[in-house]
Parts: structure tokens; C-alpha cells; sequence
């Protein structure tokens, strides 16, 4: 019998986690039928290029999950959040989205996504240990 030949490392470089990502999109794809996975982003940048404020994920087989959703400190409170995430609604809407998902640790904005009506489906404790993940949907 052949002896497995793995290391742990704590570090990936782009190449292998992206074919990492494709193998799993590949294997997702082939099991469902479902061949429209596209990403999502939305980036908002200052007079200098830098980001102030950005949202990335993907859409696929009528689901919008949101990954990031971020906005730099003193761009806070001025509805770049809101904005950021009723566009990519839309545009989950506009490539036939039933539902969008997200995630939100309990030490960032978990009071945030309500007001726009998502809920709470599921809640994880202990991640990082003394906090929560809280899993919000919304149906489109």
C-alpha cells in the first residue's frame, strides 16, 4: 500500500486554491446540472483608486451567496453598505436568484442585514471561541 504524501501548511498560493475551487466547481456543476456560476463583486474606490468599500461572492443555480461584504471605518454610516447590497440583489435577481446567503460573525453586523430583510437560519457558536456566526438568507 502506497503511504499518502500530504503536508499541513498554512499557506496556499492563488494557483492551487483556484484549482482547488475549480475541481469543486467542476464536481457541483456535474452533480446538479448547474452550469451558470458567475461571481459577483462591487468595489468603491476614493479619488486616489484605493477601496473603500467592496462586496464580492457569487451567484449559481439560483442562490446569491455573499462572501465579503466591507466598508472601510470612515466610510461607515453613509449607506454604502445598503447600496452595495441592494445592487448585487439586483443583479441576483437579474441572473434568476430565488434566494441570497450570507454570514456574519457576531463582533461585525449581525444588526445590519435584518433591516433589510434577511433572517437568521442558523447560528454557530464558539466561532472564534467566545463569539457567534450568525447565517442570514433572504428570499428574492
Amino acid at each position: 500500500m502506497q503511504e499518502d504524501h500530504f503536508k499541513v501548511e498554512d499557506t496556499i498560493d492563488d494557483q492551487d486554491h483556484n484549482f482547488l475551487e475549480e475541481q469543486m466547481f467542476a464536481y457541483n456543476m456535474a452533480r446538479t446540472g448547474y452550469h451558470d456560476g458567475r461571481t459577483v463583486a462591487l468595489l468603491v474606490r476614493d479619488e486616489q483608486g484605493a477601496i473603500v468599500a467592496g462586496l464580492s461572492g457569487w451567484t449559481w443555480g439560483g442562490m446569491l451567496k455573499i462572501e465579503y461584504l466591507w466598508v472601510r471605518e470612515d466610510y461607515r454610516g453613509k449607506g454604502y453598505g445598503r447600496r452595495m447590497l441592494e445592487a448585487a440583489e439586483a443583479e441576483g435577481r437579474a441572473r434568476g436568484c430565488r434566494q441570497v446567503a450570507l454570514d456574519t460573525h457576531s463582533f461585525q453586523a449581525p444588526d445590519f442585514y435584518p433591516r433589510f430583510g434577511y433572517e437568521v437560519y442558523g447560528v454557530l457558536d464558539d466561532d472564534p471561541v467566545g463569539y457567534k456566526r450568525y447565517y442570514f438568507r433572504k428570499r428574492l
